[in-house]
Order: structure tokens, then sequence, then C-alpha cells
């Protein structure tokens, strides 16, 4: 036969995904029953449908029966449903999936069962079958449970090269990167949103200085080509197996992961908050639907007060609260309103702005608003129908006294954490985050994870700049572990934030760990120009959709290359 078989017992053969074709070769072998373990679908239209592969084996006189395994954990009733089969249909039997790793499985788990001794020859022959060495995935010895060490085997063999967590800019960009690098390599892209957004725009969007939609695209249109596009939300780890668990039931095998499902936005930690936003004054360019009603409330508002504030660190692009306060004084100063309207930034921090050379010029542009700030200023209720901010304001012994403050207009900057799936999980540092050797961004303890973007653990700013330049760590470090090599590359921690101060005016802030300046381009980084505002309103939009999102790293080397 042309068709490669593995004969398992006098019975049962196992052999790789069949096609219609191939009936009349299977047939004419002598095989009387079929048993299909691959889940309709998988491959899209390039995999032939079960019910295909029924009509066309009838005509041979083979039965035909469908058991799909999903990937991951194989359940006690499918189990018992194979070994029901074996026994009752007329044989020899070709059972098949993919690769036959499925099939071979429950093979071994049904001889396990009836033969306890015969568990690590199964192991064995399952890692032969992958071409992997037994030490070099991780399986747990027979000594530990019998049932988990043939499940990893199958899993294993089953598993995706590279499995994705995040279709944001982390996960497409470091998606695509890979398979310039690798393009046989299969990945999974697990993301459940159905959009993809360009957020670096949204603060310009509520300065009424970028069009809404040309923020979105559909996730599908931002795939790489020949991923695979996981639909739902991954809930879970187990990290020793080598799984990701999924919200909807499902458990996808990796070889290596990537976790970059970005930061959590936790609106509900502000008492009041989501009642109230999109109306009664209440804004925030944090959210999609939102950024047009800020650039609503700065035209119309003609007096009054209007607050700004900012969380806690960690946040995604830390700049971008203050950005909203200078877009919105800089129109009231254009059209002579603000004399008018008080203006006052509350931060929860002690700083306007972390690296410090930015603090001076940000501080000419805080005096030409006239703008108040209130430090160590956390917002923690908002009462939208009688337009009252309530803040807990910490003095400098660490007392705090709790605060209302009426407004006409409020930008809120939600807290924003850890996804909860992370955070609860055995990859989590203290703070929640995934944690990773900032260096490297290889997890510490689990060589075959990687993160990068706004869920990891290292120190940098969380904005698109540092993703941008922590796809090429991961995608070139990720391979070197793949292929036993050392590390090509180390993480400097750069960040990048243009800090908008008016309309047509950028401070363009690149900077790396401990807050050292990494300047792109030979120009004082700490002055406020035009061409940062083209880069930042043109130029980068347009490098985002078609540079960075497909793979190509322009401007993307990190000074701490090895």
């Amino acid at each position: 036969m042309s068709i490669v078989t593995t004969k398992l017992d006098e019975k049962l053969f196992v052999t790789r995904q069949i096609s219609v074709n191939d009936l009349a070769e299977i047939a004419a072998a002598g095989y009387k029953s079929i048993i299909c373990n691959r889940p309709d679908h998988e491959e899209g239209d390039i995999q032939p449908s079960s019910l295909e592969l029924e009509k066309a084996a009838r005509p041979f006189g083979i039965n035909f029966i469908y058991l799909p395994i999903e990937i991951g954990p194989v359940s006690t009733e499918k189990i018992e449903s194979f070994n029901k089969l074996l026994t009752e249909l007329p044989g020899p039997i070709l059972a098949f999936c993919n690769t036959g790793n499925r099939a071979r499985a429950l093979y071994g788990l049904i001889r396990q069962k009836q033969e306890p001794e015969y568990e690590d020859e199964f192991v064995r022959a399952a890692c032969s079958w992958t071409g992997e060495a037994l030490e070099t995935i991780h399986i747990p010895h027979a000594s530990q449970d019998k049932s988990l060490s043939v499940a990893a085997a199958c899993n294993w063999g089953n598993a995706f090269d590279i499995v994705v967590i995040g279709g944001g800019a982390a996960g497409i960009g470091v998606t695509a990167s890979l398979m310039h690098r690798r393009p046989a390599l299969r990945i999974a892209i697990i993301e459940p949103c159905d959009k993809h957004y360009y957020q670096p725009a949204w603060t310009l969007v509520g300065g009424g200085a970028y069009d809404m939609a040309q923020t979105v695209r559909n996730m599908a249109d931002v795939i790489p080509p020949n991923a695979e596009w996981v639909q739902t939300a991954a809930i879970g780890f187990e990290p020793d197996n080598n799984l990701v668990n999924l919200a909807d039931g499902r458990s996808i095998g990796y070889r290596q992961l990537i976790v970059c499902p970005g930061i959590r936005l936790a609106w509900e930690k502000i008492d009041g908050l989501q009642e109230t936003l999109g109306k009664n004054g209440v804004t925030s360019n944090y959210h999609f639907d939102l950024a047009p009603y800020t650039w609503s409330l700065t035209k119309n508002l003609k007096s009054g007060k209007a607050l700004f504030t900012q969380p806690s660190m960690p946040i995604k692009c830390a700049g971008a609260p203050q950005k909203a306060m200078y877009l919105s004084s800089d129109y009231w100063l254009r059209h002579h309103l603000l004399d008018n309207i008080e203006v006052e930034f509350n931060t929860a921090g002690a700083v306007l702005f972390g690296v410090a050379d930015f603090v001076p010029p940000l501080m000419e542009y805080v005096k030409r608003y006239h703008a108040k700030l209130a430090f160590n200023s956390n917002l923690v209720k908002v009462d939208g129908t009688n337009k009252i901010a309530v803040f807990d304001i910490k003095d400098s012994e660490g007392n705090v006294t709790r605060m209302e403050k009426p407004f006409d207009m409020l930008h809120v900057v939600p807290p924003q954490v850890a996804p909860d799936f992370i955070t609860k999980s055995s990859l989590a540092d203290a703070a929640g985050f995934c944690e990773v050797n900032p260096k490297t961004l290889q997890h510490p303890r689990y060589s075959n994870i990687f993160s990068l973007g706004d869920a990891c653990s290292s120190p940098n700013a969380k904005t698109a700049a540092a993703a941008r330049k922590q796809i090429v760590i991961v995608a070139e470090n990720l391979l070197a572990a793949k292929e036993g090599r050392e590390f090509p590359n180390i993480y400097d921690g750069y960040g990048a934030c243009p800090l908008t101060v008016g309309d047509g005016k950028v401070i363009l802030a690149e900077f790396g760990f401990g807050g050292k300046l990494l300047p792109t381009f030979p120009l004082n980084p700490t002055v406020a120009r035009r061409f940062a505002w083209f880069l930042k309103a043109r130029l980068f939009p347009w490098l985002y959709w078609n540079g960075m999102l497909k793979g190509r790293e322009w401007l993307t080397r990190s000074t701490g290359v090895s």
C-alpha cells in the first residue's frame, strides 16, 4: 500500500489522514472497517469530512465510524467507545486522525487498563511516532499518573508547534514574524474577539484628529495566512502537560506557548463608573465606543470643570491619560474657551511621568493650559447623575482622605490588571502577570513558554512600540530554544510614548529599562515637534497595519542584541 499504516495488534492498524481517493486502496488491502478519530473541519476545506468519507466507503462494503477526539485529555467515555468498536467491528480495522496519534493513544489507554506494564512501552512508541525524544517532551513518568502519561503523549503528537494566546498587536505580530522565519510552523492563535483595533490612535480620535473607523479591522483580515484562528477564550493552563484550556470546554496542545492576551481594563473597580460611561459627561479614550464621545464633550464644553484621571500603574500607554488632557485643553485654548474652563489632572502616582527627563517639557504644557495637578489622587467612585467624582487622596504620611469633586466633563482611565486566567495560574508572578526573564522574555520555570506585550511581567512601559521590539526578541529566542541554540537577542526594555501635547505637536518619548533614553532619531527627544506628530498621526498607523502585523520588522532591533 502507498498509505503507511502501523500495526498495533492483529485486528487494529492506524494511519494518518486519509482521502476519498485512498478508499479503493484501503478496500483492496482487505480492511473491513474504518474509525475516524479526527474531528471535522480541523483543516477547513482541505480536510475531507467524515460524511464524505463514509459515503465513499459504502460502495466498498467498508464500515465507517466517526469517533472524533479533540486535541487534549481523552475522556473515559471516548476510551470505552473505542474499546467497544474494536470488539464489535469486523476486522481488520484501520483507525486514523491527523497523524495517527489519537488512535494510538486510545489503544494505549485500553491496553494500559488491561496490562499496566504496557504503559511505558506505549509512551515510548508514541514518542518515536512523533519523532521526539522521551526526555525532550517531559512526559510524566509511569510511577506518577499512568493515564496522564499516555494522554500527554497523545497531546504532544497532535499539538500545534506554537500556540499564541491573544490576537492583539503582540499576538498577530509575533505570529507573522515566526511564519516569515519558519513558514512550515503550525501555529494557532487563541482569540475570542472578531475585531482588531489600533488602540494608539484612540487618543487622537478623542482630540478630533483621527477617524475612528480607521482604527478597526476584522480579525479574520489580520490573522496571518496559514495560522489557525481558534475563536474562543483561554481560561487556564496545564503547563506540565503542555495544554491550554479553552472557554468552550476544549483543551489545545502545544510544543511551545506564547502568552500575550493583553491587560484587562478593570472598569468595575471604580464604583458607579460602568453605569454612567458614555453619558453625564463621563468618557474614556480607553474604549472604542467612547473616544468619539470625548471629542463631542470637548467641542461642546464652553465653561465649567474638566477632570482627567490616571490610576495606579501598571496601565497601557502611561502617557495616554494626560494626552487626553493636553488635546482637549489645546482645543479650548485655540477657541478662546480655556479661561472659562478649570482643568485638573488627578493621578494616583506621585509624579507626572515616570521618566524624569520628560517631566520639565511636559510641565511647560501644564502651565500653558493652566492645569491643576493633583498627585496621589485616586478615583474610586463616580456619581454620574449628580456629576460628582470621588477620590482617595494620600498625604505624605500615607493617610488617605476621601474627597468629592464636581465636574462637567470627566475623562477616566480605568485601573488595569492581568487577565484572571493568568493571575490564577502557575505562570503568574506576585503581581499576577505572566512571569518572564525581562531580558529574554522566556518563562523562568517553563522553558517552552514565552510572553510579551501588556500581559508579561517585564517592567517596561506597556505600549505597542514595546511589543514591536519584543516581537523580534520572542520570535528569535523561541526558535533558538526550539532548535537548541543560544539565545541571539536580549531585550533592552524599549518602550515609546508619543506624548501628544497639542494639535500638531508631539514629544516622542523613547526609553528603556531604568528610564534610559533610547531615541530612534538624532534629535533632542524632549522637544515637542511637528515631525513627531506626523509620525504619530500618519506614519505609525500605516506601519502598524502594513509592517508590524505583516511580520516586517522595520526599526525593531534592540540595543541589547548579544
